[in-house]
């Protein structure tokens, strides 16, 4: 198994037990945000049937569990959990619904671009909301090369990407305030990552926006070439 360089991102060390809390509540306490939980869920169980009802699927990073109810659907289905952050996979097998944690085969603490686990390890590795955090298009390769190595069939995986009227006003306001140093989340030319999913040894399976034209959230369906 080739070890991959593990990139230093500096939000990944703010995840201490109580910012693991929040994170796990602030999906359900407030109206707006519920309305968009229950759309990611919606694309996410779509984008799952679209890549086969994968049979073993690593959610990576996890979080605190927010997308383990859709991936315990299919009662058969083998889940594993990892994330950087040993309090948010804590915070997700507490607070979830016993139901839902049982599902959860195995949970370990790792980075999502050093995965230890051998070649092939599941079908399919689900990975959401994390790549908008990823400046650097070597950090991203990492990911994929890594996702490639342990998905023997797909990955599903979301982002922000260009071509929509969110990221219009987005690229306004960022020129309006100048040039940051340092920006933890950004939006990704759609044409760009989508040679990178290729480079990495991937094809589009499919694509699903939150909302078409209006929003930048895409979720893609990769298979592997």
């Amino acid at each position: 198994m080739e070890e991959q360089p593990v990139p230093n991102l500096e939000f990944s060390g703010k995840y201490d037990e109580a910012h693991a809390k929040y994170y796990f509540d602030k999906h359900e306490n407030e109206f707006w945000r519920k309305l968009s939980n229950w759309r990611d869920h919606q694309i996410a169980r779509k984008a799952l049937k679209l890549a086969g009802d994968p049979k073993s699927v690593l959610d990576a990073p996890c979080g605190t569990g927010r997308f383990w109810d859709v991936l315990a659907e299919q009662p058969d289905r083998i889940i594993h959990a990892s994330d950087y952050s040993q309090n948010m996979i804590d915070a997700g097998l507490k607070y979830r619904p016993a139901a839902i944690s049982k599902r959860i085969q195995s949970s370990f603490q790792a980075s999502a671009f050093s995965l230890p686990v051998p070649d092939d390890f599941v079908e399919c590795v689900f990975c959401i909301r994390f790549v908008h955090h990823l400046a650097k298009a070597e950090d991203r390769m990492t990911l994929l090369k890594t996702f490639h190595r342990v998905a023997s069939s797909s990955v599903i995986i979301s982002l922000w990407v260009d071509g929509n009227y969110k990221s219009w006003i987005r690229r306004r306001r960022e020129k309006a305030r100048g040039a940051h140093q340092y920006q933890n989340r950004l939006v990704i030319p759609a044409k760009r990552i989508e040679q990178e999913f290729k480079d990495s040894g991937f094809r589009v399976e499919a694509s699903l926006d939150f909302i078409k034209y209006y929003h930048m959230w895409r979720t893609y369906v990769l298979k592997k070439i």
